[in-house]
């Protein structure tokens, strides 16, 4: 819970929340030795592969502070990250980004091999949806389970990451005026990051129009992550940006 002094160490809380996320997605993954076993160990590869689990953490934070307590936010916070990293798998692949590394490791269609790597993908999409119908409404109920699927699912769709992705693709090569570059990030990467803010409100039971302002800030913050990481493209770390490096 966020302290009522307003007092936070920041570090402490992440860390805390981080170990949170990390025991309950080991009980929403299916155990690598279950049939097929090459599905499973592919999917828990890239979802344990050391991410910050910014997204869930949002929405874990969003939840505590517009009053919400308990086990009920981790179904979701579960299917945020899940959803995170089947897109992280997709870019990966050499149709999309076509990248070897991610986190330090290699990707995982250079370790399991491509057909494999989008099944990982698919399967984690398809869990992170089972994961938010069957455990989150003997919590909130049908009727929130189902405002948060809807606003899941539009953050992936044809409004959402899938659009950002297909516009960066088309792009790639071409110059672009800034409200295509601000398209493309607020899809690709914005997206799920608001999303991971309201679904927390909404599960919260938050009133719309607190749902509408942390949209907004999530949508601001995803915007911003972007900008850093492509600054960080360029540049190469932290310490090289506040150097000056490459800039």
């Amino acid at each position: 819970m966020i302290p009522e002094s307003g007092q936070l160490d920041i570090k402490t809380y992440m860390s805390e929340k981080r170990q949170r996320i990390e025991e309950a997605l080991e009980t929403c993954l299916p155990p690598e030795a279950t049939y097929p076993q090459t599905l499973h160990r592919a999917m828990r590869y890239s979802v344990f592969s050391g991410g910050k689990r910014f997204r869930p953490i949002l929405c874990m934070t969003s939840f505590e502070v517009c009053g919400g307590s308990g086990e009920a936010i981790l179904p979701v916070a579960c299917a945020v990250e899940m959803i995170h990293t089947y897109s992280l798998i997709h870019d990966d692949l050499p149709c999309m980004d076509d990248d070897d590394l991610r986190r330090g490791k290699p990707t995982s269609h250079k370790v399991f091999g491509e057909a494999v790597a989008v099944l990982a993908g698919d399967a984690l999409l398809g869990l992170a949806i089972e994961t938010v119908a069957r455990r989150l409404p003997k919590y909130a109920g049908y009727e929130t389970t189902t405002r948060v699927l809807v606003d899941l699912l539009a953050a992936i769709g044809t409004d959402g990451m899938v659009a950002g992705q297909l516009v960066d693709i088309e792009s790639e090569g071409k110059p672009v005026d800034a409200t295509t570059v601000e398209y493309i990030h607020s899809r690709k990467t914005g997206c799920l990051i608001a999303s991971s803010v309201r679904v927390g409100a909404i599960v919260a039971g938050a009133s719309d129009s607190e749902i509408e302002r942390l949209s907004t800030y999530g949508s601001k913050i995803g915007l911003a992550f972007q900008i850093v990481d492509d600054i960080l493209d360029v540049v190469g770390s932290f310490g090289d940006l506040k150097s000056g490096a490459g800039l």
